[in-house]
């Protein structure tokens, strides 16, 4: 019987990628970094075979959609940020039978989903970059569940997330599951970048005041308070792909019955106006 053996929200914030790069970034998101990497060395001590990412990149107008090939690799370069990332060199195996199973038990339940095994169907940057970092500590196959969705609300979402959990326990599985998304995500004005500083400030202080009161909640383990007010958070603060990824996360560990207190490994960060940070939800 399969399990999910870790769970965790992650960043995914392209100036990762520039940290290791020379300029002006150049080791300002080692600590996100650092993260990414603890996070799979804690799954592959817990024997971690698979990583379901839920992507807050991968925007969805119609139904939901699992990329689930047999093999990824290429080159990315991002069509948001091609400054930030060109020619990014992926190479990892996924696994299109959990892809399917999660589609379909997805389907079964009422949330009508597609898996995908096409070759010219890219990975989004939420997946790349958390497996850009966490591929150097433990090779994982990739399930990539597109969480940008734009005409759905959140407890169809929940129910993808109550899916993928089934899937897995049918499967011989054991699996980190990751939501890649920020937390607020109000970036800033393209006028007003550079002039706050933008890579690494705020927009919002009301969002900020938020982002640090929902980590408390979290570390404390009240979730069930916080799914109270997701839809309302995700609305005023902006949340990146509207939170769809927390809500499968959420789905998935058993909604407001779950009562983890989360681990905080990396300490919030801005960037770009969005608040970031990665914190594992025990399980």
């Amino acid at each position: 019987m399969g399990e999910i053996v870790l769970a965790a929200k992650m960043t995914h914030v392209p100036t990762m990628l520039m940290s290791e790069q020379e300029g002006p970034i150049k080791g300002k998101r080692q600590a996100a970094i650092d993260g990414h990497r603890e996070i799979a060395r804690r799954a592959k001590a817990l024997g971690a075979t698979t990583v379901v990412i839920c992507d807050t990149h991968w925007v969805i107008n119609a139904g939901f959609h699992i990329n689930a090939n047999t093999r990824f690799e290429g080159l990315f370069t991002s069509n948001e940020f091609p400054q930030f990332i060109q020619n990014l060199p992926y190479a990892y195996d996924g696994n299109p039978a959990l892809g399917e199973a999660i589609a379909k038990a997805a389907t079964d339940r009422g949330a009508y989903t597609l898996c995908h095994q096409l070759d010219s169907l890219e990975l989004e940057y939420g997946t790349l970059v958390p497996m850009r970092f966490m591929a150097r500590e433990h090779d994982m196959k990739v399930v990539s569940v597109a969480a940008w969705a734009t005409v759905h609300d959140h407890d169809e979402s929940r129910i993808v997330g109550e899916a993928i959990r089934e899937a897995i326990e049918a499967s011989d599985e054991k699996v980190l599951l990751v939501a890649s998304g920020s937390l607020s995500h109000k970036i800033w004005a393209n006028k007003d970048y550079a002039a706050n500083n933008g890579t690494f400030t705020i927009s919002s202080e009301f969002n900020r005041q938020m982002d640090l009161h929902v980590l408390e909640m979290w570390k404390q383990g009240d979730h069930a308070t916080f799914l109270k007010m997701l839809s309302e958070y995700a609305q005023f603060c902006c949340g990146e792909g509207s939170m769809h990824d927390t809500a499968m996360l959420y789905g998935a560990l058993g909604w407001d019955k779950y009562t983890g207190k989360c681990e905080v490994v990396t300490e919030y960060f801005p960037s770009s106006g969005t608040g970031q940070t990665n914190v594992i939800f025990p399980v």
